[in-house]
């Protein structure tokens, strides 16, 4: 198993590719952040509920799944390589005082786990292109560090300059009855990285999705959204490939 990654199901040429960058809580034995193991189970650590949608989604058929296999505390993989907050040492008030590198420790950081990550990513794009991305991420209804801040957005939609899938992904959400936010909880044209690189840059149609966390908690959500998902993927790919 790589520290780095994990690929689940079979990649098919035309089919999807999930990539979720956050789906792991994951904390190698020979790291210590520092911080209360209990925060491992919040957000911070993890985009909860992404790992069981991806790997659900990853059981359909032309559906993949590859997911970062570490937790966004040890390494942000959806960030410019250049990015401060790649190695966190603070999030959404909590220190992470194990994340307080030198500059040899922080370079051993990125080489074994994001620059492994993005490599096999792009090997896996090269080999068997998919006719969509979905990036899978999800959010808090809100920041412990804002609780004022309330996100009634049940599904949000985010892209960059290419916004080819997200038009069409934005007026099927809603006719399932959903609540969706359009560059909502935070714009895609401040924080894309991992399709910008992979995807913006290589010109292959993607989809940026926020799950509100709470439609995600559970099994029964978990099920609903990968259903839900893979459906609405697939009727983006075939309108994309007309």
């Amino acid at each position: 198993m790589s520290d780095a990654f994990r690929l689940v199901g079979t990649p098919r040429f035309g089919g999807i590719l999930v990539v979720a960058d956050h789906a792991s809580n994951r904390v190698p034995d020979d790291i210590d952040l520092g911080i209360d193991p209990a925060l491992l189970a919040q957000h911070i650590a993890v985009d909860i509920g992404v790992r069981e949608v991806a790997e659900a989604m990853a059981g359909q058929a032309g559906v993949a799944a590859f997911l970062c296999n570490t937790s966004r505390l040890v390494c942000d993989c959806n960030r410019d390589e250049g990015a401060p907050a790649i190695v966190p040492i603070a999030s959404d008030g909590h220190a992470i005082p194990g994340n307080e590198l030198i500059h040899a420790e922080r370079e051993a950081r990125l080489d074994r786990f994001f620059r492994p990550y993005h490599a096999a990513l792009a090997d896996q794009l090269n080999a068997v292109p998919p006719a969509l991305i979905l990036s899978l991420h999800s959010f808090t209804p809100q920041l412990a560090s804002d609780p004022g801040q309330q996100r009634p957005w049940q599904v949000g939609v985010l892209y960059n300059e290419d916004d080819r899938a997200a038009m069409i992904a934005i007026p099927l959400l809603e006719a399932e009855g959903l609540v969706v936010g359009d560059q909502q909880p935070y714009s895609g044209k401040l924080l894309n990285a991992t399709m910008n690189r992979h995807a913006e840059a290589e010109g292959r149609p993607y989809i940026g999705i926020e799950v509100r966390q709470d439609e995600i908690s559970g099994e029964q959500g978990q099920a609903a959204w990968a259903e839900r998902l893979g459906r609405i993927c697939n009727k983006i790919a075939i309108i994309m490939g007309e």
